[in-house]
């Protein structure tokens, strides 16, 4: 659109400037034509006086010399022989360029002519004599005399017409911007929105058409992240009203030893988790994804993680399990969802209590760089044989992942999290002996590799790195405990709730 303005409004003004420069142009140059030879009939008029009083050779050479053509060279006068005198001889002074055809026409016709000759005009003007003949003065124009100031006005014409041109074409260019800019934002927004980011907004601004398209598109987008908040929170309150009453159930139905109604009732047990699970995946499956550094949504990181370790604490000291968690007391904001993370922990702990016996140690550590937030939960379990597969999507394994037979659905979310950021999910051993998840949300969205070495906490070579208090890493055994409660390595307190320890 932006375009085709442009061009209109670059014909329309080409044609309006042909119409008013030529046509002005043709009336510039006749009027300098007429200027000059309003000037040359001025000068031969000078001539008539004389010779109506006399024809004599030096009183009219005189007369000639005085005028400025004259003097010049640029005036002569013809006069005929005297009729009825014998042997009378026609009369010339000053230069003569026109030919002798056109001076007979001019006597004959009683009319003044302009004859083109060498070098310019000649204006052949007839004048009436004392003695009743007709003289005829010939006043010479340049060529250089009938276009003087031509060339000066069409030059000007010619710049002004470029610059109505190049004026026109700036202007319908600042409109089409005016006009295409909303248009293009509105198209980018839509497509922006149909792709999960559902902060974008459109500003408005332009016409008032666009206007109201923009606030159309605002108001829609204002219900749909309404709409998903809510499918949200209906999902995250399902999971967590679910899952820690279902986990309780099926430790219970565990104790209840062996026989057919045990059976049944551990069999309805899982069945009623398979059916959560389902629920659950199919909720999450409806709905976009929305992306974590262009959301716009985040939440403070420590304060989820402990209030949920609140939460899971009570179930761990109904079943003797010792807790830990480290490095959760300075705020860090991380670009995802309250409601995310909170299900993202929820899939990491249920995964501990669901899958390792009872009694057995998990601890929780947060560890916060400049470009990523890193959370570890561990576990004293059996371990995972394959972490590999237990990452897969859909997938699960043994000890702290998922039971053989189960959705995956856990591992998905946290790694659905982990990915909206540009963060990774990762299984390993821990420093407890069972299984540790990694979850790293990355602060910037980057995904450079470099960035991943930086501040990767990992193992090299059987050790294992550690962040001082001032963010610089340090290097230990990954088995070797450190002093003080609480500290990774170090002996844990059964039944005993999550406390703080402050970031390192």
């Amino acid at each position: 659109m932006r375009w085709a303005l442009v061009k209109v409004s670059l014909a329309v003004t080409a044609m309006v400037v042909i119409a008013f420069a030529v046509p002005l142009g043709l009336v510039v140059r006749e009027m300098a034509r007429d200027r000059a030879f309003s000037g040359a009939e001025r000068q031969a008029a000078t001539i008539g006086p004389t010779l109506t009083v006399t024809t004599d050779r030096t009183a009219l050479t005189r007369a000639v010399l005085s005028t400025d053509p004259g003097g010049r060279g640029r005036l002569a006068v013809h006069v005929p022989a005297a009729a009825g005198e014998p042997g009378a001889r026609r009369l010339e002074i000053g230069t003569r360029r026109a030919g002798e055809a056109d001076l007979e026409g001019v006597r004959r016709s009683g009319r003044a002519l302009v004859a083109e000759v060498p070098g310019g005009f000649a204006l052949l003007q007839p004048t009436a004599l004392g003695s009743g003949g007709i003289a005829v003065v010939e006043v010479f124009v340049p060529g250089a005399e009938v276009s003087r100031g031509v060339t000066t006005a069409w030059l000007t014409l010619a710049g002004v017409g470029i610059a109505l041109v190049v004026g026109s074409v700036a202007v319908a260019d600042r409109l089409g911007v005016r006009m295409v800019e909303p248009a293009r934002r509105l198209a980018g927004a839509a497509q922006d929105l149909g792709e999960g980011r559902l902060e974008v907004r459109v500003p408005e601004e332009g016409p008032a058409e666009l206007r109201s398209a923009a606030v159309a598109f605002n108001s829609m987008a204002d219900q749909v992240v309404q709409l998903l908040a809510n499918e949200r929170e209906l999902a995250a309150d399902l999971s967590h009203r679910l899952r820690t009453p279902l986990t309780v159930l099926r430790l219970n139905a565990a104790s209840l030893g062996e026989g057919p109604a045990a059976e049944q009732t551990r069999a309805a047990v899982e069945q009623l988790e398979r059916e959560v699970d389902t629920v659950i995946r199919t909720a999450r499956e409806q709905r976009p994804q929305t992306r974590g550094p262009h959301g716009g949504a985040g939440c403070d990181a420590r304060e989820v993680i402990r209030e949920r370790m609140g939460f899971w604490s009570a179930l761990a000291e109904d079943e003797g399990r010792a807790v830990r968690l480290a490095g959760a007391g300075s705020p860090v904001r991380v670009p995802v969802a309250r409601q995310e993370l909170a299900a993202a922990l929820d899939a990491l702990l249920g995964n501990v209590f669901r899958h390792t016996p009872q009694g057995t140690a998990f601890a929780v550590d947060v560890h916060h760089s400049g470009y990523a937030v890193i959370v570890l939960v561990s576990d004293a379990g059996p371990g995972i044989a394959d972490p590999g597969a237990a990452l897969a999507r859909g997938s699960s394994g043994h000890g702290g992942t998922g039971a053989v037979g189960s959705t995956g659905l856990g591992l998905d979310i946290v790694r659905r999290v982990a990915e909206s950021t540009g963060g990774d999910l990762r299984i390993g051993r821990s420093v407890l002996g069972g299984t540790e998840v990694r979850l790293r949300i990355a602060l910037d969205g980057a995904r450079r590799e470099g960035d991943r070495r930086g501040h990767r906490l990992g193992r090299r070579g059987g050790r294992r790195r550690y962040r001082n208090a001032d963010g610089a890493f340090r290097k230990g055994r990954s088995r070797a405990p450190r002093a003080g409660p609480g500290a990774p390595g170090a002996p844990l307190e059964p039944g005993r709730r999550a406390e703080a320890e402050p970031g390192r």
